[in-house]
């Protein structure tokens, strides 16, 4: 047994073992779960890719004279953010879009710029213009305001995803006879192709399956400055069919996290069209996790075979919230290119980049072991398999 507070000690003094969950399947396969779980302290885990519920807010300071933002009207790089904060505060989403935007009238359409490609220019140091009106009012008489802002000027910029780091996900398929645009990307007809999003065996999810370590208050790697877990994700699923070894074989949980956007990179937040559907943002994430025991130790341990993921049909199936499944694969049969799916073999390809997260995981394997990042316990755990949490969908009742 070893603690958070033991092996923040070992970080200070440099002599922390940190593997990324790559590296930990072969030390684990060369001298055993129990010998490791001695030798190593920390595993890092990551992932990179398209997160739609992500967003930032900010405040702007007070123009001279003062303008009421809140009830009125703003758009920051010509995309609309939302008001109803308060006089100088603003929200943007990673999925808005300016409103001349033609979205599908031409379809499919192209989304070349929304809320992800303002963050990532925000992030990246670009100038961009604000555009404001407001009503007025006696403490706050100006109605109009239009000028550059650049984040070095803004007195708080946050990061705030309400929902990331989704553990497992579908396998996208189309069956029907013409392409489909979908947040999954171009799914092409009858089987054309197969499309993934998940960085699996390195997914910081998958590497702790229970939530032993992974909960509220814990620090991480976010758009590659620090941030936190800040509660549990909207459609957090914990309660669904798991492999004996805990892996979920279909959408599990989810995180809800935080962090300081002047200290991220333009690097690891990039906004993203996809094309038919809409914009978004790539966000990078690393997630450490301590080693207390063997029984942590063992779920890092785990490999792209041990992962199963559903097939759906996303011509049918999945627009009518039809609950049918194709089948289950596994993540290392995804990262091999190609799948059977009804005799056929279909070629795969991940929305979620491999290559990328590797790096992430290796960044915070580098900041652990020279003491710039210590860990911290979750002050709270996050609604697991025994917490009878469910994920409910809309209920429409007759207006």
């Amino acid at each position: 047994m070893k603690t958070i507070q033991e092996i923040n000690e070992k970080i200070k003094k440099g002599n922390v073992v940190v593997l990324t969950a790559e590296e930990v399947i072969g030390l684990v396969e060369e001298k055993g779960i129990k010998e490791a779980a001695q030798t190593v302290d920390v595993v890092t885990t990551a992932t990179f890719g398209p997160m739609c519920s992500s967003g930032i807010y900010f405040n702007i300071g007070h123009s001279k004279p003062r303008i009421k933002l809140g009830g009125g009207h703003a758009t920051l790089g010509g995309v609309p953010c939302y008001t109803g904060l308060a006089a100088a505060d603003l929200f943007l989403g990673a999925n808005a879009l300016p409103d001349d935007d033609p979205r599908n009238s031409v379809y499919p359409g192209e989304f070349r710029y929304g809320g992800g490609h303002v963050i990532s220019d925000l992030v990246s140091g670009k100038d961009l213009v604000l555009e404001a009106s407001g009503y007025g009012t006696d403490c706050y008489p100006r109605k109009n305001l239009k000028t550059y802002i650049n984040i070095k000027d803004l007195n708080e910029a946050v990061l705030y995803n309400i929902r990331n780091c989704y553990q497992n996900y579908n396998v996208a398929i189309n069956t029907s006879d013409k392409v489909i645009y979908t947040y999954m990307g171009i799914l092409r007809q009858k089987l054309g192709n197969a499309n993934y999003c998940s960085a699996g065996a390195l997914s910081p999810l998958l590497n702790d399956p229970l939530y032993k370590t992974i909960g509220i208050g814990t620090k991480i790697l976010l758009g590659g400055g620090v941030g936190f877990v800040s509660w549990w994700g909207t459609q957090h699923n914990p309660c669904v069919e798991r492999t004996n070894k805990g892996v979920p074989k279909y959408p599990a949980a989810t995180l809800a996290l935080i962090g300081d956007l002047k200290n991220m990179s333009g690097q690891w937040l990039i906004g993203t069209s996809m094309v038919g559907y809409g914009v978004t943002l790539s966000v990078g994430i690393g997630i450490p996790i301590p080693i207390l025991n063997e029984e942590i130790l063992e779920y890092t341990a785990v490999k792209d075979e041990d992962i199963l993921a559903p097939v759906v049909d996303y011509s049918k199936d999945y627009p009518q919230r039809e609950n049918r499944i194709l089948g289950l694969v596994n993540y290392a049969q995804l990262k091999s290119g190609h799948i059977e799916i009804k005799g056929k073999k279909v070629p795969t390809s991940s929305l979620s980049s491999i290559r990328k997260a590797r790096e992430i995981a290796d960044v915070l394997k580098g900041r652990i072991k020279s003491g710039e990042f210590l860990l911290t316990e979750a002050v709270e755990k996050i609604p697991s398999v025994d917490s009878k949490y469910r994920s409910k969908p809309l209920k429409e009742r007759k207006v």
